[in-house]
Protein backbone atom coordinates (compact mmCIF):
# COMPACT_ATOMS: atom_id res chain seq x y z
CA UNK A 1 0.00 0.00 0.00
CA UNK A 2 1.00 3.86 -0.75
CA UNK A 3 0.57 6.58 0.54
CA UNK A 4 -1.19 7.38 4.11
CA UNK A 5 -3.82 5.00 5.61
CA UNK A 6 -7.45 5.50 4.63
CA UNK A 7 -8.92 6.89 7.85
CA UNK A 8 -12.89 6.35 8.18
CA UNK A 9 -14.37 8.03 11.12
CA UNK A 10 -18.17 7.64 12.45
CA UNK A 11 -19.83 9.05 15.17
CA UNK A 12 -20.86 6.11 16.49
CA UNK A 13 -21.13 2.67 16.39
CA UNK A 14 -22.25 -0.87 17.70
CA UNK A 15 -18.59 -2.39 17.51
CA UNK A 16 -16.26 -1.34 14.92
CA UNK A 17 -14.97 -4.92 14.73
CA UNK A 18 -18.43 -6.32 13.72
CA UNK A 19 -18.84 -3.59 11.44
CA UNK A 20 -15.81 -5.13 9.50
CA UNK A 21 -16.50 -8.27 9.61
CA UNK A 22 -20.16 -7.56 8.43
CA UNK A 23 -18.40 -6.16 5.66
CA UNK A 24 -16.53 -9.07 4.80
CA UNK A 25 -19.12 -11.59 4.62
CA UNK A 26 -20.99 -9.12 1.79
CA UNK A 27 -17.53 -8.85 0.27
CA UNK A 28 -17.04 -5.27 0.83
CA UNK A 29 -12.88 -5.10 0.70
CA UNK A 30 -12.67 -1.46 1.32
CA UNK A 31 -11.50 -2.26 4.93
CA UNK A 32 -8.57 -3.71 4.28
CA UNK A 33 -5.68 -1.57 5.08
CA UNK A 34 -7.83 0.95 5.66
CA UNK A 35 -8.96 1.78 9.21
CA UNK A 36 -12.78 2.52 10.69
CA UNK A 37 -12.95 4.48 14.14
CA UNK A 38 -16.45 5.46 15.49
CA UNK A 39 -16.32 8.27 18.66
CA UNK A 40 -19.00 5.66 20.49
CA UNK A 41 -19.35 2.17 20.64
CA UNK A 42 -22.20 1.15 22.38
CA UNK A 43 -21.41 -3.01 21.53
CA UNK A 44 -17.64 -3.06 22.18
CA UNK A 45 -15.94 -6.27 23.68
CA UNK A 46 -12.78 -7.28 24.57
CA UNK A 47 -10.97 -10.32 24.70
CA UNK A 48 -12.43 -13.65 25.81
CA UNK A 49 -15.98 -11.91 25.71
CA UNK A 50 -15.18 -8.99 28.04
CA UNK A 51 -16.83 -5.72 27.83
CA UNK A 52 -14.50 -2.69 26.47
CA UNK A 53 -15.08 0.52 27.92
CA UNK A 54 -16.63 2.94 26.29
CA UNK A 55 -15.17 6.29 27.44
CA UNK A 56 -15.65 9.49 25.48
CA UNK A 57 -12.82 10.90 24.24
CA UNK A 58 -10.88 7.73 23.85
CA UNK A 59 -9.56 5.69 20.56
CA UNK A 60 -11.95 2.70 19.19
CA UNK A 61 -11.15 1.51 15.89
CA UNK A 62 -10.04 -1.82 13.40
CA UNK A 63 -8.60 -2.52 10.56
CA UNK A 64 -8.62 -5.40 8.05
CA UNK A 65 -5.93 -7.61 7.29
CA UNK A 66 -5.63 -9.64 4.39
CA UNK A 67 -3.55 -12.95 5.33
CA UNK A 68 -1.04 -14.33 1.81
CA UNK A 69 0.52 -17.32 1.43
CA UNK A 70 3.14 -17.80 3.40
CA UNK A 71 2.16 -15.23 6.11
CA UNK A 72 2.92 -16.19 9.79
CA UNK A 73 0.18 -17.41 11.79
CA UNK A 74 -2.91 -15.33 11.91
CA UNK A 75 -2.74 -14.96 15.73
CA UNK A 76 0.42 -13.81 15.87
CA UNK A 77 -0.82 -10.34 14.27
CA UNK A 78 -2.17 -9.30 17.92
CA UNK A 79 2.11 -9.13 18.85
CA UNK A 80 2.29 -6.54 15.48
CA UNK A 81 -1.02 -4.88 16.94
CA UNK A 82 0.57 -4.16 20.69
CA UNK A 83 3.70 -3.35 18.87
CA UNK A 84 2.06 -0.66 17.18
CA UNK A 85 -0.15 0.34 19.94
CA UNK A 86 3.21 0.83 22.31
CA UNK A 87 4.90 2.80 19.92
CA UNK A 88 1.72 5.08 18.72
CA UNK A 89 1.16 5.80 22.38
CA UNK A 90 5.19 6.48 22.90
CA UNK A 91 4.83 8.85 20.46
CA UNK A 92 1.59 10.22 21.25
CA UNK A 93 3.38 11.39 24.82
CA UNK A 94 6.76 11.87 23.34
CA UNK A 95 8.46 9.63 25.40
CA UNK A 96 6.98 10.97 28.21
CA UNK A 97 6.05 7.25 29.74
CA UNK A 98 7.37 4.51 28.38
CA UNK A 99 4.66 1.18 27.51
CA UNK A 100 5.32 -1.80 28.31
CA UNK A 101 3.91 -5.07 26.82
CA UNK A 102 2.72 -7.96 28.77
CA UNK A 103 2.09 -11.09 26.93
CA UNK A 104 -0.31 -12.15 24.70
CA UNK A 105 -1.40 -8.37 23.64
CA UNK A 106 -1.90 -6.15 26.79
CA UNK A 107 -0.37 -2.48 26.91
CA UNK A 108 0.53 -1.40 29.91
CA UNK A 109 1.19 2.39 31.12
CA UNK A 110 3.16 2.56 34.67
CA UNK A 111 1.52 -1.16 35.12
CA UNK A 112 -2.09 0.02 34.38
CA UNK A 113 -3.62 -1.69 31.17
CA UNK A 114 -4.11 1.24 29.14
CA UNK A 115 -5.40 -0.44 25.77
CA UNK A 116 -7.20 -3.95 24.33
CA UNK A 117 -6.78 -5.93 21.57
CA UNK A 118 -9.50 -7.88 19.25
CA UNK A 119 -8.51 -10.30 16.80
CA UNK A 120 -11.29 -11.84 14.49
CA UNK A 121 -11.23 -13.88 11.30
CA UNK A 122 -13.28 -13.91 8.85
CA UNK A 123 -12.58 -16.23 5.95
CA UNK A 124 -8.95 -15.23 4.78
CA UNK A 125 -8.96 -12.14 6.49
CA UNK A 126 -8.24 -10.99 10.15
CA UNK A 127 -10.25 -7.97 11.55
CA UNK A 128 -8.16 -6.03 14.01
CA UNK A 129 -9.69 -4.45 16.68
CA UNK A 130 -8.04 -1.57 18.92
CA UNK A 131 -9.24 0.47 21.59
CA UNK A 132 -7.01 2.75 23.64
CA UNK A 133 -7.56 4.89 26.88
CA UNK A 134 -7.07 8.72 26.05
CA UNK A 135 -8.42 10.63 28.45
CA UNK A 136 -10.04 8.02 30.84
CA UNK A 137 -10.05 4.66 31.51
CA UNK A 138 -12.81 2.42 33.59
CA UNK A 139 -12.48 1.18 37.46
CA UNK A 140 -11.70 -1.85 37.50
CA UNK A 141 -11.28 -4.82 40.53
CA UNK A 142 -9.19 -7.33 38.88
CA UNK A 143 -6.47 -5.07 37.51
CA UNK A 144 -4.65 -1.26 37.45
CA UNK A 145 -5.80 0.83 34.38
CA UNK A 146 -3.95 3.97 32.76
CA UNK A 147 -5.23 6.79 30.37
CA UNK A 148 -2.87 8.52 28.39
CA UNK A 149 -3.94 11.80 30.20
CA UNK A 150 -2.70 10.43 33.17
CA UNK A 151 1.05 11.55 31.58
CA UNK A 152 0.88 14.68 29.88
CA UNK A 153 -2.05 15.97 27.21
CA UNK A 154 -3.55 13.28 24.56
CA UNK A 155 -3.99 13.19 21.48
CA UNK A 156 -7.88 13.64 19.63
CA UNK A 157 -8.80 10.35 18.46
CA UNK A 158 -8.63 11.17 15.04
CA UNK A 159 -4.89 12.01 15.61
CA UNK A 160 -3.85 9.35 17.43
CA UNK A 161 -5.52 7.41 14.75
CA UNK A 162 -3.17 8.88 12.24
CA UNK A 163 -0.34 7.79 13.91
CA UNK A 164 -1.41 4.18 14.93
CA UNK A 165 -2.41 3.49 11.45
CA UNK A 166 0.70 4.83 9.89
CA UNK A 167 3.21 2.58 12.84
CA UNK A 168 0.71 -0.42 12.43
CA UNK A 169 1.18 -0.46 8.68
CA UNK A 170 5.08 -0.32 9.28
CA UNK A 171 5.41 -3.64 11.37
CA UNK A 172 2.43 -5.21 8.98
CA UNK A 173 4.98 -4.63 6.61
CA UNK A 174 7.12 -6.54 8.31
CA UNK A 175 5.91 -8.84 9.67
CA UNK A 176 4.64 -9.88 5.89
CA UNK A 177 8.26 -9.63 4.53
CA UNK A 178 10.51 -10.52 7.67
CA UNK A 179 8.31 -13.59 9.42
CA UNK A 180 6.88 -13.41 13.12
CA UNK A 181 10.89 -13.72 14.86
CA UNK A 182 11.86 -10.46 14.55
CA UNK A 183 8.53 -9.05 15.79
CA UNK A 184 8.86 -11.18 19.18
CA UNK A 185 11.81 -9.74 19.46
CA UNK A 186 10.54 -6.35 19.30
CA UNK A 187 7.86 -7.37 21.66
CA UNK A 188 9.84 -8.98 24.13
CA UNK A 189 12.82 -5.94 24.03
CA UNK A 190 9.40 -4.22 25.18
CA UNK A 191 8.19 -6.61 27.34
CA UNK A 192 7.43 -6.20 31.45
CA UNK A 193 8.98 -9.54 31.67
CA UNK A 194 12.67 -10.80 30.96
CA UNK A 195 14.69 -14.28 30.93
CA UNK A 196 14.20 -15.24 34.48
CA UNK A 197 11.72 -13.13 36.29
CA UNK A 198 9.02 -14.74 37.98
CA UNK A 199 5.42 -15.19 35.61
CA UNK A 200 2.25 -16.23 37.50
CA UNK A 201 0.11 -17.87 35.00
CA UNK A 202 -3.81 -17.72 34.78
CA UNK A 203 -4.68 -20.74 33.03
CA UNK A 204 -8.17 -21.01 31.02
CA UNK A 205 -9.12 -23.99 32.63
CA UNK A 206 -9.09 -21.54 36.27
CA UNK A 207 -5.37 -23.25 37.35
CA UNK A 208 -2.42 -21.53 38.42
CA UNK A 209 0.88 -22.13 36.84
CA UNK A 210 4.37 -20.48 38.62
CA UNK A 211 7.89 -20.28 36.85
CA UNK A 212 10.58 -17.94 34.97
CA UNK A 213 9.65 -16.29 31.72
CA UNK A 214 12.12 -18.48 29.19
CA UNK A 215 11.02 -15.87 25.92
CA UNK A 216 8.44 -16.85 23.22
CA UNK A 217 8.38 -19.70 20.30
CA UNK A 218 9.45 -18.53 17.48
CA UNK A 219 6.52 -20.41 15.62
CA UNK A 220 3.29 -18.69 16.88
CA UNK A 221 4.69 -16.83 20.00
CA UNK A 222 3.34 -18.87 22.71
CA UNK A 223 5.19 -18.45 26.60
CA UNK A 224 7.65 -20.14 27.35
CA UNK A 225 8.35 -21.28 31.01
CA UNK A 226 10.56 -22.88 33.02
CA UNK A 227 9.07 -24.17 36.23
CA UNK A 228 10.59 -25.13 39.60
CA UNK A 229 12.29 -29.05 38.49
CA UNK A 230 13.84 -27.31 36.16
CA UNK A 231 10.83 -28.73 33.17
CA UNK A 232 9.94 -26.31 30.49
CA UNK A 233 6.38 -25.46 29.72
CA UNK A 234 4.37 -23.75 26.41
CA UNK A 235 1.64 -21.66 27.68
CA UNK A 236 -1.23 -21.09 24.43
CA UNK A 237 -3.65 -19.34 26.62
CA UNK A 238 -4.33 -17.41 29.81
CA UNK A 239 -3.58 -14.31 31.76
CA UNK A 240 -0.09 -13.41 33.02
CA UNK A 241 0.88 -11.61 36.08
Amino acid sequence: MSGDPVITLVEETGSTNADLAEALRSGDLSGVDAWHVARRQNAGKGRQGREWHDGSGNFMGSTVVALGKGNPPPASLSFVAALAVGQAIDEALDGACRPKLKWPNDVLLDGGKVSGILLEMVGDHVVVGIGVNLVSAPDLPDRKTAALTDHGAAPSAEAFAAILAKVFARYLTAWRADGLIPVLKGFVSNSLHYTGSPVTVHDTDGSIIEGEFFGLENTDGALRLTLADGSERVIRAGDIS
